[in-house]
């Protein structure tokens, strides 16, 4: 999963690298295979990394050739391998074998317009130590977090939970009671900003910059429905069938175990049949009456036997909580 915290103007760098380190550990359960820092003076940054790519090579920041840009990335870049091989082409020489680095050196190449290239989900900062500027963005679904808030003193905190943000001793912990309304209609939050004023989210699909203190946010995609198709139902359907396929086998690219949750349902079923992955997990429950009849975990167990998938997990979720309530 990984997360970034950090932030820019964040005073004398002795004084504040135990507040960064308390960001990081906050978010311990989103990296807990590893953590690095840099810190320049200007701006702070730290990393908790979930290793899924290169596991010995791809430790976070990533600084570029000439040490100008510095990247944090949480997320997976379905088609970094033919970015890369572009890249290289170009000219651009890579110390690491991460999707993480074809970000970089992305960047460099086409600046903003890398956007337009990336296949993933993502949420990703680059500082610019020449030109003091803070470059980031979100993808187009907005799968990967993004906070961010300023402080009275004029700090820009940024990071992928609200938690690690507390660390930080000028954050503001007053209540937004405009986010309450929404939060309750609809179960989530709809809007950008947060359960404390000033902290917000970037919108997904959305790239931002920051310089001297200001911040500008812009839309870099948007989804389009005025394509009207001739295809029939049952094309359609092939169609859809491929796209599905395609998709599940550019999301296997990993240098570990790939896993799958199989409810039984028919989404997480197909979804487990185009992946054919190293394991399936499964969550059972009862029903308030003693009975399972909206549990589907034997049916989940029997397609991960006709499928000849290892099951590595059943869990009742009311055992579960009483076992974890109890120590």
């Amino acid at each position: 999963m990984c997360g970034f915290v950090g932030y820019i103007d964040g005073g004398e760098t002795q004084l504040m690298e135990p507040v960064l380190h308390a960001m990081a550990d906050r978010i311990r359960h989103r990296g807990p295979d590893d953590a690095d820092y840099y810190m320049d003076g200007e701006i702070s940054l730290g990393f908790r990394r979930l290793s899924i790519i290169d596991l010995e090579g791809g430790r976070q920041p990533i600084l570029n050739e000439d040490g100008s840009l510095v990247l944090l990335f949480n997320g997976e870049i379905y088609n970094y391998q033919e970015l890369r091989e572009e890249l290289i082409k170009a000219g651009h020489a890579f110390t690491t074998k991460t999707d993480s680095e074809t970000i970089l050196h992305g960047y460099e190449e086409y600046g903003k317009k890398i956007l337009d290239r990336l296949r993933g989900m993502f949420a990703f900062i680059i500082w610019n130590k020449n030109t003091k500027e803070l470059f980031g963005a979100r993808d187009i679904f907005g799968i990967k977090p993004f906070y961010y808030t300023q402080t009275d003193a004029g700090e820009l905190l940024f990071g992928s939970e609200i938690k690690s943000l507390l660390e930080h001793p000028g954050f503001r912990r007053e209540v937004n009671a405009e986010a309450l309304r929404p939060y309750l209609t609809f179960q989530y939050s709809a809007m950008n900003e947060t359960f404390f004023k000033g902290t917000y989210k970037l919108p997904p699909a959305h790239w931002f910059t920051y310089r001297d203190g200001k911040m500008q946010i812009e839309r870099y995609w948007d989804v389009d429905f005025r394509h009207p198709t001739t295809l029939s139902y049952e094309a359609a359907a092939d169609e859809i069938d491929a796209r599905v396929r395609e998709s599940v086998a550019a999301h296997r690219i990993s240098d570990v175990k790939v896993g799958s949750f199989l409810s039984g349902g028919v989404d997480s079923s197909y979804i487990t049949a185009c992946l054919m992955p190293d394991e399936t997990f499964s969550v059972g429950f009862a029903s308030p009456d003693g009975t399972h009849k909206f549990d589907e975990t034997t049916e989940a167990g029997e397609l991960s036997d006709k499928l000849g998938i290892k099951k590595a997990a059943t869990v009742d979720i009311h055992v579960w909580l009483a076992e974890t309530s109890a120590r």
